[in-house]
């Protein structure tokens, strides 16, 4: 079996890298970056006003100047005004700041009368109040936005500041979700004692919708040797990537990496030294097609599916990885097994200490019910068997 690690670095290493396309920003979001976004202008691209009130001169202040006569009217997106010597410009906010201009009264410390203005009495006004300088936020030509971020609703704004009406972004995979197995029935249909609910399959779904893949169907075929190559060979044709769930272990009805290699995938693993989820099944199709056979138990599936398929999709859309992310075990853990351990669990916030792990018991692998309200996973190394708590152990959120 190979070890997590050696899993991971496999898929990594057989997955393609999409191509990029370009698409109209407002069609961008959730999307993978692939340009450069750079400035085109300075920002703010000129000296802004950031309160209503008047704009007047600071040497008019240092000669004990309070009152001003209106000499203009100024709002935002309207051109610039030269400031006339001890007089002042009424301003509002985001105009910009008028030549002759370098101080900002708001219109709370003022009164009018007669177009005059007349400061409080016992304001001091200072040089360069309320003025947002140009370029102060960044310059012309910096970068704002490297490729390989999931492009958000904030750099929506960022780049439609740039001036750009189309932007390189990803292509995305066509995914196809097989659930295989007898035992299945749908939401919605009657449900004999002897058969279970499927679960498996839309669980997947959500979790690569959630993780910014859409193009995503869901198939249902039972354990026959003739479909399964029928169904599975269609889904080949026409998808990029295949994630299938059940059908990978030792049992008789255990079908699928036969079909899959009669079919044409090319195994690259079957089996990780970890639970849950040890008898994962990865191979390449003739075409390049990415094909993930999943165990059946539900936690198993979900837990490879965050471990395997989304990393992957990931690096093939050009993603940078995050940064690991690690959590202290909040109470002392057990586990005999000599498997990576990916265990369960709810996150606690520590005021000024580590983020804490509360590790969350599931009754065997097909417990997927105990899922609810965890944060993730953390991944316990093989070769201990004893984890103290405040261990550090590696996170993976969902």
């Amino acid at each position: 079996m190979l070890t997590t690690a050696a899993a991971r670095k496999a898929i990594l290493d057989a997955m393609p890298a999409y191509e990029k396309k370009s698409v109209a920003v407002a069609a961008s979001i959730g999307k993978v970056l692939r340009q450069s976004v750079v400035a085109e202008r300075d920002q703010p691209p000129f000296d802004r006003v950031m309160m209503d009130g008047i704009a007047i001169s600071y040497a008019d202040v240092k000669k004990h100047t309070r009152e001003f006569p209106i000499q203009a009217t100024q709002a935002a997106g309207d051109k610039q005004t030269a400031l006339e010597a001890g007089k002042a410009i009424e301003i509002m906010t985001g105009a910009s700041l008028p030549n002759g201009a370098d101080c900002i009264v708001p219109v709370e410390r003022i009164s009018k009368n007669n177009d005059i203005a007349a400061l409080e009495a016992g304001y001091e006004a200072e040089q360069h109040q309320f003025i947002h300088p140009r370029g102060s936020d960044h310059r012309e030509g910096t970068e704002l936005l490297s490729p390989g971020k999931r492009i958000s609703p904030m750099d929506i704004a960022i780049i439609n500041s740039c001036g750009l009406t189309q932007v390189d972004t990803s292509t995305a995979p066509t995914i196809r979700v097989i659930s295989t197995g007898n035992e299945l029935i749908a939401a919605g249909k009657p449900v004999e004692p002897h058969q279970i609910r499927m679960s498996n399959g839309p669980a997947v779904i959500a979790m690569l919708q959630q993780h910014g893949y859409h193009d995503c169907e869901h198939d249902h075929i039972v354990d026959e040797l003739d479909l399964l190559r029928e169904r599975i060979g269609g889904h080949l044709e026409k998808a990029d990537v295949l994630v299938l769930s059940g059908g990978v272990s030792m049992g008789k009805a255990d079908y699928i990496p036969q079909v899959l290699g009669e079919l044409g995938v090319e195994v690259v693993f079957h089996k990780i030294s970890q639970r849950p989820g040890k008898p994962m099944w990865f191979g390449v199709g003739e075409k390049g097609q990415a094909v993930f056979a999943l165990p059946g138990n539900p936690v198993s599936t979900l837990v490879c599916c965050r471990q395997y398929v989304v990393p992957a999709l990931n690096a093939a859309s050009g993603q940078h990885e995050h940064a690991p992310e690690f959590a202290s075990l909040a109470q002392a853990f057990t586990f005999k097994p000599q498997l990576t351990c990916f265990l369960p669990v709810r996150l606690i916030s520590s005021v000024g200490g580590p983020l804490l792990a509360m590790p969350v018991h599931t009754n065997t692998s097909g417990d997927f019910a105990s899922l609810t309200g965890t944060d993730g996973y953390i991944e316990l190394p093989l070769e201990e068997e004893y984890f103290s708590a405040g261990t550090a152990a590696r996170l993976h959120r969902w």
